[in-house]
């Protein structure tokens, strides 16, 4: 069964940038600078990840897999990394819904999740700059 993949990279160097962009063109679509969709097997995205975990440099290049579910439908939405940690605190990954669609509970929970937390860090800060 193929799923399909946001694959978004951020790559520090030029001449790993280049090669990643390579071996991304032969598992998908290019939609825009860093972001591929990709249709993939399971075997399929071992390979890519394999392949990709070859050229970066797992301390300063990091490589976001959105698993936007099964190529049929729509299922729950996964995101695992090569290289740096994913921190969706820091740095959130946000995978927007069309117009015409109902919003999932799994995207728009995170959205919300991570602005909660950032507004009580800034309010708990606030507080400590008080006393």
């Amino acid at each position: 069964m193929r799923n399909t993949y946001l694959v978004c990279y951020d790559i520090s160097d030029d001449y790993r940038l280049r090669r990643v962009h390579k071996t991304m063109r032969g598992f998908g679509d290019h939609l825009q600078y860093s972001v591929f969709e990709c249709q993939l097997t399971r075997a399929d995205l071992a390979r890519c990840r394999h392949l990709l975990s070859e050229i970066i440099d797992h301390r300063e290049d990091q490589v976001l897999f959105v698993d936007l579910g099964p190529v049929e439908g729509r299922g729950d939405r996964v995101i695992t990394a090569l290289g740096r940690p994913y921190s969706p605190i820091d740095s959130p990954c946000l995978v927007i819904e069309r117009d015409d669609e109902v919003p999932t509970a799994g995207p728009l929970r995170t959205v919300t999740a991570i602005r909660r937390a950032r507004e009580a860090r800034v309010l708990a800060s606030q507080q400590e700059d008080s006393v």
